[in-house]
């Protein structure tokens, strides 16, 4: 369970929302606080339709916003996120028309540093295509940022 459900879904619902995550048609489950990020297969996201394989950046994205969200199912208020560092090792290439699915967790916390390890799967998540290693540095908001943020979200629901 998050810490703060409604922050969670909140939060969850902002990344999914990203522009470059909107074009790429990325969906979640939010169900859980180690919430599954996905992309359905479509030709237009390889990186070649020689090679057949997905382009990298799309696994990039994935991993980073199912970490993005891990990490906000821990926050009890709004914090500032920023990824420090990331790796994604790569298994096996992806099976062509299948969906993509990635899972994260956050495995350690020291202050304000988070550690993160997510899988890459389709059919199986016992059988990842690529594992991923991100290091996120996060901080609770100040006075006048939290401010800005409720006038912000009121807007945004007023819409």
């Amino acid at each position: 369970m998050p810490a703060n459900p409604v922050l969670f879904q909140t939060l969850f619902n902002h990344y999914l929302n990203i522009p470059h995550c909107r074009w790429l048609k990325i969906y979640g489950d939010s169900s859980t606080d180690e919430p599954v990020i996905s992309v359905d297969w479509r030709d237009e996201l390889l990186e070649s339709p020689k090679t057949g394989n997905i382009h990298g950046g799309v696994i990039t994205t994935l991993v980073d916003m199912a970490s993005a969200c891990t990490l906000a199912a821990l926050f009890q208020q709004f914090e500032t996120t920023a990824t420090l560092d990331m790796r994604i090792d790569y298994l096996m290439q992806p099976v062509p028309d299948q969906p993509i699915h990635v899972r994260a967790h956050c495995y350690r916390q020291e202050g304000s540093i988070a550690f993160i390890r997510s899988h890459c799967f389709q059919n199986d998540e016992t059988r990842p295509f690529a594992l991923g290693m991100s290091t996120f540095i996060h901080n609770p908001l100040t006075h006048a940022e939290q401010q800005a943020l409720q006038a912000y979200l009121q807007q945004e629901q007023a819409k």
